[in-house]
């Protein structure tokens, strides 16, 4: 397997097409305002090489908002395809989806799911491990920016693209970094929960929101900035799953993840980043004796988090050494069957 990548800092998709040679799959990652264009031309000149692609800010060693780039895969098997209608069916195009992955021959030592969501992620990731999980096939993939995705020059909404890609050469493995931990042994109950808002109405029997406004000893309109040095987390056996806080409504929170009534929820705060980067980069290392490529998804809030405290530019730099390291920041993380906040998730081949 071979992995390259190309970008255009200003948008200019032209500029770059050209580079791209022998590929069997192209993931782009473009911004809200070009990506319909962007998705006409990458289908005009390369009409015959399987591509998805979604909104957000691209990366390599470096990130500027507002342009476009390319990962261009080869040495692998593939098939691409689209689950439509994802905010109420998402199982309506599962025969499909079952389809490519028998014809991408997928399997759990050397296989990965790509996917690319515009929303209801965790109905949506649930849906596909119907399938995946029965031959142990890993996922990982993220939340567009814009709402919009792409799968062979067609652009679709309330959607989610994936690829279902087979390395040929080597191994896969996918990876997610936490850079939270539990501030103590504190545990909170939910209750009073919506669903389809994911929206908190209780603690322990308490408001929500006074209850997180309390712990910190701030006021309501700071939630929402707390949020990055302290969110939730969610306690699933030895997993612990983030979850974010997107605001105040009534006397409860909204969340950017799930909640449901009676989850236990632990309150976050954040670790030594460079540790814990070297620490996700040893793990790799440690696991692959070459590396072809790594492919990443940032969540939103991390960036904004590593801009405010000047760590981007060396955590991306640190990354980069693993190998032709590339992804985007998107809106949310996924990692094999779980919808996870303030994550970073990445596939790796060998």
């Amino acid at each position: 397997m071979k992995q390259t990548y190309y970008k255009s800092d200003n948008g200019d998709l032209k500029s770059i097409l050209g580079n791209v040679a022998n590929a069997s799959l192209i993931i782009m990652i473009s911004n809200g305002d070009m990506f319909e264009k962007h998705v006409a031309e990458l289908q005009a000149k390369y009409p015959n090489i399987p591509s998805i692609g979604t909104t957000g800010h691209f990366y390599s060693n470096s990130l500027r908002e507002g342009g476009v780039g390319l990962v261009a895969m080869s040495g692998i098997r593939v098939a691409t395809g689209v689950l439509r209608s994802v905010s109420t069916m998402p199982m309506r195009d599962i025969t499909e989806f079952e389809n490519n992955v028998h014809k991408a021959g997928a399997n759990g030592h050397n296989s990965v799911c790509i996917d690319f969501c515009t929303g209801n992620d965790a109905m949506t990731i649930a849906a596909m491990n119907t399938i995946l999980k029965r031959s142990s096939i890993s996922l990982m993939g993220g939340t567009a920016f814009d709402g919009k995705v792409s799968v062979n020059g067609v652009v679709y909404q309330d959607a989610c693209a994936y690829a279902i890609v087979r390395n040929e050469t080597g191994k896969v493995k996918v990876y997610k970094e936490n850079l939270y931990r539990p501030m103590d042994n504190r545990r909170f109950i939910a209750s009073g929960t919506d669903r389809s808002k994911y929206y908190i109405g209780e603690l322990n029997g308490k408001p929500a929101k006074s209850v997180y406004m309390s712990e910190f000893g701030i006021s309501e309109r700071d939630i929402s900035k707390q949020t990055f040095s302290n969110p939730f987390g969610k306690i699933t056996g030895s997993e612990l799953c983030i979850i974010s806080l997107k605001e105040a409504s009534g006397n409860g929170l909204c969340c950017y993840r799930q909640v449901n009534d009676s989850d236990v929820l632990t309150l976050l705060q954040i670790g030594d980043h460079s540790e814990i980067t070297a620490e996700t980069i040893s793990r790799i290392r440690a696991d692959f004796n070459t590396i072809s490529g790594v492919f990443a998804v940032n969540c939103a809030f991390r960036y904004l988090y590593f801009k405010d405290h000047n760590f981007l530019g060396s955590y991306l730099q640190s990354m980069s050494k693993l190998g032709s390291f590339c992804g985007f920041v998107g809106n949310g993380e996924h990692y094999n069957d779980q919808f996870i906040n303030q994550t970073m998730s990445c596939v790796v081949f060998g």
